[in-house]
């Protein structure tokens, strides 16, 4: 008996052949999961805070973070989602007094704290004096990383008037001072794809009164 063409296979035979084979290891691994993981809800808790002057109070999920909070249930969207991994700076905003990533924090965390948003600066018949200057130094572009940018830059005028230093403040015994340098370590979380550092740099250096 010849048998020297029960063993061979096309190109086509061998792809089915290793379609039918993955398709059987994954079935195992879907009955097996458990039914019952899928339906367990979510953990809720309750949240008060207090967002731009008004009290806010939510029932969220425990894993929903200050940024969704913001956008998602209270709609503020001036606050932007872009990383979502704290790396760009987008997401800035003000909590009892300092600026934080509120993409990297549960909103949980935050009860009873004061929160201010771009929309609690100023609004566009009463702007911020940051927000101001940066129309006015044409410090922005595209827009989105802006909040962020504008939220940092009033938290870094009052980290240098809090006499707090950073990582390029020379000499810890004197009063933090603002310079071109200062500016630019305090600013480096907040990335603007679009370059426009030097007109940022601009606009808080009008603000702080021209001295950086």
């Amino acid at each position: 008996m010849d048998l020297s063409n029960d063993w061979k296979f096309t190109r086509r035979d061998v792809l089915k052949l290793g379609a039918v084979s993955m398709s059987a290891l994954a079935i195992p691994r879907i009955v097996a999961a458990p039914a019952t993981e899928a339906a367990r809800p979510p953990v809720m808790a309750k949240v008060a805070m207090e967002v731009n002057g008004k009290p806010q109070a939510l029932d969220l999920d425990t894993r929903t973070t200050l940024l969704d909070a913001l956008r998602e249930h209270m709609h503020l969207t001036g606050t932007k989602k872009g990383c979502d991994h704290g790396q760009c700076g987008a997401c800035t905003v003000i909590v009892d007094g300092r600026r934080i990533n509120s993409c990297l924090t549960l909103a949980v965390m935050h009860q009873d704290s004061k929160i201010t948003t771009i929309e609690g600066l100023g609004t566009p018949e009463k702007m911020h004096p940051m927000q101001a200057a940066f129309v006015k130094h044409d410090g922005y572009q595209c827009g989105y990383c802006t909040p962020g940018q504008i939220c940092s830059a009033v938290a870094v005028l009052d980290e240098i008037e809090r006499d707090i230093p950073s990582h390029v403040t020379a000499d810890l015994g004197k009063k933090a001072a603002l310079s071109r340098m200062e500016v630019r370590e305090r600013m480096s979380g907040n990335i603007c794809r679009c370059g426009a550092y030097s007109n940022i740099h601009d606009a808080i250096a009008d603000v702080a009164g021209g001295a950086a």
